[in-house]
């Protein structure tokens, strides 16, 4: 099985991989971690398509969580499962402030960076994370989709689903 798991930040991306990758036990791979390195520093776009082809080239299933549409484009083709978590903007923001509350002052597991809830995150999480574009890019990657597609629009959507997980 390999499942891509898309949605605006603060959804809960990251959390679902990590329980899918149990459940099914599968690697996981989250891009924000590929992203990001260092003290918030960025890697280049090569830097980040050699990772996450290694990751998928050396794994026959696997969980991948993150949008970065431009980075290894084969992972939405070669998924069997697409989730694409389509929360609202309140409900982000309110989850990435518990988020950045439970981890302040440390590193998440999935994120090599301090945590952080600076101006410029509250302005991407309700601003500049959903301007129309982007909201374009991330449906289109739902609707091409050649394999099974979920879109949840609430929290309690994706818990009726994993509730009736086999």
């Amino acid at each position: 099985m390999k499942i891509q798991i898309i949605g605006y930040s603060g959804s809960g991306k990251s959390t679902l991989a990590k329980t899918l990758a149990q459940k099914y036990n599968l690697p996981v791979l989250h891009l924000d971690s590929v992203h990001w390195y260092g003290d918030w520093q960025q890697r280049t776009n090569e830097q980040k398509n050699q990772i996450v082809e290694k990751f998928i080239t050396e794994n026959s299933g696997w969980v991948i969580d993150g949008n970065y549409k431009t980075v290894c484009p084969r992972r939405f083709t070669e998924c069997n499962l697409l989730i694409f978590l389509n929360y609202n903007r309140f409900y982000c923001f309110k989850m990435a402030y518990k988020r950045y509350k439970f981890y302040k002052g440390t590193k998440r597991p999935d994120l090599p960076c301090t945590e952080k809830f600076d101006f410029e995150f509250i302005k991407w999480l309700l601003i500049d994370g959903r301007k129309k574009e982007r909201r374009k890019a991330l449906n289109k990657i739902a609707q091409n989709h050649n394999g099974t597609t979920l879109i949840f629009k609430n929290k309690k959507q994706l818990n009726n689903w994993l509730k009736n997980l086999k």
